[in-house]
């Protein structure tokens, strides 16, 4: 109980610190661009027109909302992480019981990584579909600032207006992507880091352990940019049609399916939307409308 408490309070300490980051990732990531590209250096120092940078988008909305503004759907997102944690370590805790029974195995063997896998899905899985309804409420929260409405303003009160307006259901949008997405990642990182770690480090070396530790890092990064269009189309989902401004047309497209945004996204070239916010390129194609904020 008490690691379980430790990890509450430092995932929420981290969440409070991340979340302008997310914030402004959310907003990209559905496509507004309140800021006209402007004439900056890539990493190779040559002139190009570039979109504004995590740090000026920041400015941006402080100078609108206050440096408060940068916290938009802080409270659902604590909730969120803090069910999450409580989930997921008591499926943990059951699972091991369940699943080993008494007989032993090798750390080394693909079996027991595959073994190890298999229960890190199942509790990440609960996890995210218990505080998913939160997941949404905070994006739904964030995405507001572009039309500058109030709708959702409390997370009892978002809970009853997406009751309200679109049943149960509305509390799961976006669900798939986001499940397919973390179930990919999860093995893809696992899977990977094992067969580095078993195959091209030598238990001999020095400083084997953080060798090991750094490529389950390497391999993290790695899996999540590859299951990164599962995180976008997700949270398009989550806020699409929701009767927010910018879910609806002309700002966005309805989507009947995530399937659907899938499709339109690739269609489009726009599956890293919002996947740096750092040295951003103009959307090749594309034309900057300055009085709607977004690219068509």
């Amino acid at each position: 109980m008490a690691d379980t408490c430790g990890q509450i309070l430092l995932g929420s300490g981290l969440t409070v610190l991340s979340h302008p980051l997310m914030y402004i990732k959310v907003l990209v990531q559905v496509g507004h661009e309140p800021l006209p590209p402007t004439l900056g250096r890539n990493l190779f120092g040559r002139q190009v027109y570039q979109l504004p940078g995590l740090f000026a988008y920041a400015k941006h909305i402080t100078k609108i909302d206050g440096k408060v503004g940068l916290f938009n759907g802080l409270a659902p997102r604590l909730c969120a992480g803090t069910i999450g944690t409580l989930v997921h370590s008591r499926v943990v805790q059951v699972g091991p019981a369940r699943f080993t029974g008494s007989y032993k195995v090798d750390l080394t063997l693909l079996p027991f990584c595959v073994f190890q896998t298999t229960k890190e899905m199942i509790a990440r899985s609960c996890a995210t579909i218990v505080t998913h309804p939160f997941h949404v409420i905070t994006l739904r929260c964030m995405v507001q600032f572009i039309g500058r409405e109030t709708k959702y303003s409390g997370v009892f009160d978002s809970v009853i207006t997406v009751y309200r307006e679109e049943g149960v259901l509305g509390f799961f949008a976006g669900l798939i992507p986001r499940l397919l997405g973390d179930i990919l990642s999860l093995w893809i990182c696992n899977l990977l880091a094992h067969l580095i770690n078993t195959y091209a480090i030598d238990d001999s070396m020095s400083h084997t352990g953080e060798i090991k530790n750094c490529s389950q890092a390497v391999t993290g990064f790695f899996a999540s940019m590859l299951t990164y269009p599962f995180v976008l189309v997700s949270n398009l989902m989550a806020v699409n049609n929701c009767g927010l401004a910018g879910g609806l047309p002309p700002y966005a497209s309805v989507y009947p399916t995530w399937v659907d945004c899938w499709r339109h996204l690739s269609k489009e070239g726009n599956m890293s939307r919002g996947n740096s916010l750092f040295f951003r390129k103009l959307p090749a194609g594309k034309t900057y409308a300055l009085d709607q904020k977004r690219f068509f």
